[in-house]
């Protein structure tokens, strides 16, 4: 008997005496009894998502798998429309559309569900193919998001079995550069931000979030996440003899004035839920950075005075507040130059925060009346600060968000990163369910 035929029997065995014991509907058992018995089919796309190396730069790569998405969907009853995004140097998105036929199409709430096509691993990567041990599969991407790809599409399946998809208005994002987003972001983001002007509520499926193993283990629901941005700070000074540092006329140099600035944020930005790394960092005769922003050069000695200083960093904070309030106190500390010396800070925004909303919360709360219902663990907020940035945070200020709705796994960006298979069957019946009674929502 194939390994994959063994998870579906165990996953069978696991789900069905459960919601048999608890206050499912009767759509929901359908659904129950459906993710189980689809296992393979959810097993089998997995395992040919993996083996497609989609590095984000791998362009032809992340279009391949956006190839075997398509007719997954499309099988669903979704119009699939493919995104270039040439102009951003990536190469696109899948948006999926569903509009509800039945007496709830059109009325009940929309409902967009968020993952991605590409992963962290480029071709040169010797992390490159899907392989199983025991219950776990083992891959590149695996959780990180193809597991989520994976458990979009059985969830939408289960609700097709079950009779619940066919009223229900729903829109499919799948981008092509989550990891290394395209720019500018106005025109990579550019049509996930439309789908969340569309939508009423947002899901995404990245890991879900754990802590613990085992009968220890408890699971969690993602209503915020941090922001992700760099920032970079450039300092000049008057060059000479070293003889001469510290006095009127040539001041404390470059290098001090990065010192003082980086030691000032040390001393004083910290707070909840803020973060404030350095990257890379160089001073001399001259310093300089390359365009990407990640290589830096230096020249001096002992006896010059550095003419020049260059530090880049990121910086991640949990609301629009927080972080316009941060970057102005950055921006402060860096005026404040020593004798002779001059600082200018830049930013540049890559993922806006997703703050613990009131909406996001309600939808956490519904989230764990399905869990009630189905006889799952009731799952409480993640700590935000433990999570990175994901596709969520940009449609976050505009809809209800919930994040991490994907498999169970751990080593994400790592190589033997892994997930659970029996994982994957649990979230999309959460999914299934909570899709379903969201669309019969009134608007």
């Amino acid at each position: 008997m194939s390994i994959i035929r063994n998870v579906a029997i165990a996953a069978a065995i696991a789900l069905a005496p459960t919601v048999a014991q608890a206050e499912a509907s009767p759509a929901e058992r359908r659904m129950a009894a459906y993710v189980s018995t689809d296992a393979p089919h959810g097993e089998a796309l997995l395992e040919r998502l993996v083996n497609q190396n989609s590095g984000t730069l791998n362009l032809d790569g992340v279009r391949a798998v956006a190839d075997i998405v398509r007719p997954e969907l499309e099988a669903l009853g979704f119009a699939v429309q493919w995104i270039d995004m040439a102009e951003a140097g990536r190469a696109g998105h899948i948006i999926a559309t569903h509009v509800g036929a039945g007496a709830n199409g059109g009325r009940g709430k929309r409902v967009l569900l968020i993952g991605h096509l590409d992963t962290v691993f480029e071709p040169t990567s010797p992390f490159q193919s899907y392989r199983r041990d025991g219950n776990r599969a083992i891959g590149p991407g695996v959780g990180d998001d193809k597991g989520g790809v994976v458990v979009i599409i059985q969830a939408l399946r289960a609700m097709q079995a079950a009779g619940t998809l066919r009223d229900a208005d729903i829109m499919v994002v799948l981008t092509g550069d989550e990891e290394r987003t395209g720019a500018p972001l106005e025109i990579s983001r550019r049509d996930l931000i439309a789908a969340g002007e569309w939508a009423d509520v947002a899901l995404e499926y990245e890991n879900l979030a754990t802590t613990g193993d085992g009968e220890t283990r408890a699971e969690y629901g993602t209503i915020a996440r941090r922001s992700s941005g760099s920032w970079e700070i450039r300092t000049t000074g008057i060059t000479g003899h070293s003889s001469g540092i510290f006095n009127q006329t040539q001041g404390y140099g470059a290098i001090y004035e990065l010192a003082r600035i980086l030691d000032q944020f040390r001393r004083e930005l910290p707070e909840a839920n803020l973060t404030y790394n350095v990257g890379v960092m160089a001073g001399g005769t001259p310093a300089t950075i390359d365009a990407a922003g990640e290589t830096v050069s230096a020249t001096g000695k002992t006896n010059i005075i550095a003419s020049q200083a260059i530090a880049r960093g990121d910086i991640r904070t949990l609301t629009p507040e927080q972080d316009a309030r941060i970057r102005d106190r950055m921006t402060g500390i860096v005026a404040q130059h020593l004798s002779q010396t001059g600082a200018t800070i830049s930013f540049n925004e890559s993922y806006p925060p997703m703050a613990p909303t009131e909406g996001n919360r309600a939808l956490l709360a519904r989230l764990n009346a399905v869990n009630r219902d189905l006889g799952l663990p009731a799952m409480a907020e993640y700590d935000p600060a433990r999570r990175g940035a994901a596709d969520s945070s940009f449609v976050a200020a505009l809809a209800d968000t919930m994040g991490g709705l994907g498999a169970v796994g751990e080593l994400g960006h790592a190589e033997g990163e892994w997930i659970e298979l029996d994982s994957l069957p649990r979230q999309a019946l959460r999914s299934a369910a909570l899709i379903t009674r969201l669309s019969r929502e009134r608007r």
